[in-house]
């Protein structure tokens, strides 16, 4: 079958009426999350993982893993959508990925011309999550073929490599970035040990035998930190919001965002397939690219509507890049993909080259929902434009308990435990901690996900070599993979010490 056959029956799918309902309140809770400042998609997708399993209990496990998917894959996407309100509106960006917008969006918006900014971010939005979406239907099969002909070696590399681009990019510092990547690896090794049954660092606990339930932490570092950020240094923004006023660009507006959006999409798509570079990178290097381009750079800055079609684009076809890896190699790329991963694994769902031969409905129809997800996305951000700025306006003291209720109930409702709340809070706690430390949490999830596969594969590949290490180097593209995670660590640390300014992603 073609990758186009695979793709109609996507289609069939993601047309069912209860997925068409789970797209629709994915993208419009995404949104939300995306215009609310500080939240961001991680959060959004960590906190709603655990409602999605109560709204799918009635269905098959096969339809309610792809019930879920839909709903959450909307949430990661239509946050990137919504990032930029706030940008432009409030000069505060709604996540990582949109602090580029904030250059020219909100001096745009001082001209009186915020609407043409938000209907020019939407239209980018839509343009780059189309061609992210191609892309990926037709690079899904061959790169899971590829996938296929890995051994356990390849892939302990493989992992290896996504978790050192997620830690050299991650943070404002890299030595934090991979003090966290180990704390994450060293949560991970808690509970019994599945091939000698030994228990490890459960201190006769008997809660921690099955290991730290990945959703608590998720749940606690982002949503309650948060809450803990808000309640603690009281983060009220007091600054003015601009009007919207006329929300349809011109035709002046539209010839000079064309070329940016199309260069953005596609810039965005193949950094977003690099392991751990993410949506924060993607906008960066295209608002520099189109700044580069420009007959004149001068008007970056001061309201160039290039300055806010090129990053927006190129932002929301990095978070369909980062789909490729996750759902073909069964490597996350970053925060959010990591969470998403949890999320296939709480049902059963293995990730990785044989996702698309064992269970094409939840790939399929997952891809077939983003196309959908896309074209409600545009319908809904250009009449809604103004809808959705009154969302800033919510005060927290209604915003927070709403938070805290969602994360408390659905951690319970997923073990039924109260060590799990006790855990939840005291991840709260050490989320904010660590935030305000500038500690990335990012890669920590990154290695709470990726710990025991990349310790299942290290003991398969040491057992077919007899506990020689040197598999690892004599295999070719297992040698190549760690060649890499080296080079993407030591690259940043010499630009550093050549005192060059290191782009970093603090991918959310």
């Amino acid at each position: 079958m073609s990758a186009l056959q695979f793709l109609a029956d996507g289609f069939l799918v993601a047309l069912q009426w209860h997925n068409l309902v789970f797209a629709f309140i994915g993208v419009l809770i995404g949104t939300a999350v995306g215009v609310l400042p500080g939240i961001g998609p991680m959060s959004g997708v960590a906190l709603l993982m655990p409602v999605t399993a109560s709204l799918t209990s009635g269905l098959p496990p096969e339809s309610a893993a792809a019930s879920a998917l839909i709903l959450l894959a909307g949430v990661y996407y239509g946050a990137m959508y919504g990032g930029s309100t706030t940008s432009i509106l409030l000069n505060t960006p709604g996540e990582s990925s949109s602090v580029v917008t904030t250059l020219d969006g909100y001096q745009m918006a001082k001209q009186g011309r915020a609407g043409a900014a938000l209907s020019i971010a939407a239209i980018g939005s839509f343009v780059a999550g189309l061609v992210a979406l191609i892309a990926l239907v037709f690079l899904a099969d061959p790169l899971s073929d590829l996938a296929l002909k890995f051994g356990p070696a390849e892939y302990f590399s493989l992992m290896l490599l996504g978790l050192c681009a997620v830690s050299g990019l991650g943070g404002k510092s890299m030595t934090k970035a991979l003090i966290m990547t180990v704390m994450g690896l060293l949560l991970a090794t808690i509970g019994m040990d599945t091939v000698s049954g030994v228990a490890r660092f459960t201190y006769d606990i008997p809660d921690l035998y099955q290991g730290l339930e990945f959703l608590t932490i998720a749940v606690g570092l982002f949503a309650l930190g948060e809450v803990f950020k808000t309640i603690i240094e009281d983060d009220q923004s007091s600054k003015e919001i601009i009007k919207v006023g006329r929300v349809l660009p011109s035709k002046q507006d539209l010839k000079e965002s064309a070329g940016p959006i199309t260069r953005g999409s596609l810039l965005g798509f193949f950094i977003g397939v690099l392991p751990g570079a993410g949506a924060t990178l993607a906008s960066f290097f295209s608002y520099i690219f189109e700044k580069k381009l420009s007959k004149d750079p001068s008007r970056f800055g001061k309201g160039a509507i290039a300055g806010v079609a090129a990053p927006e684009s190129a932002n929301n076809a990095a978070s369909g890049g980062a789909m490729i890896p996750l759902l073909t190699l069964g490597i996350p790329g970053s925060g959010t993909t990591a969470i998403l991963m949890g999320a296939l694994l709480m049902y059963n769902v293995q990730p990785g080259p044989l996702l698309f031969s064992d269970h094409p409905q939840i790939a399929w129809g997952l891809i077939a929902s983003m196309f959908i997800g896309n074209v409600m996305l545009l319908v809904l951000n250009m009449p809604l434009v103004k809808v959705f700025a009154k969302i800033i306006e919510t005060p927290s003291h209604f915003l927070l308990p709403l938070i805290i209720a969602i994360s408390v109930f659905g951690v319970y409702a997923v073990q039924i435990s109260t060590f799990d709340l006790i855990l939840l809070v005291i991840c709260g706690v050490a989320g904010y901690y660590l935030t305000k430390n500038d500690f990335p949490l990012a890669p920590l999830v990154l290695g709470l996900v990726l710990g025991p596969m990349i310790e299942n594969n290290m003991r398969r590949a040491l057992t077919t070599s007899n506990g020689d290490f040197s598999i690892f180097f004599t295999k070719p593209l297992s040698a190549a993979f760690l060649v890499c995670a080296v080079l993407w660590l030591l690259i940043p640390l010499l630009l550093k010490r050549r005192g060059k300014q290191v782009i970093i992603s603090e991918e959310a």
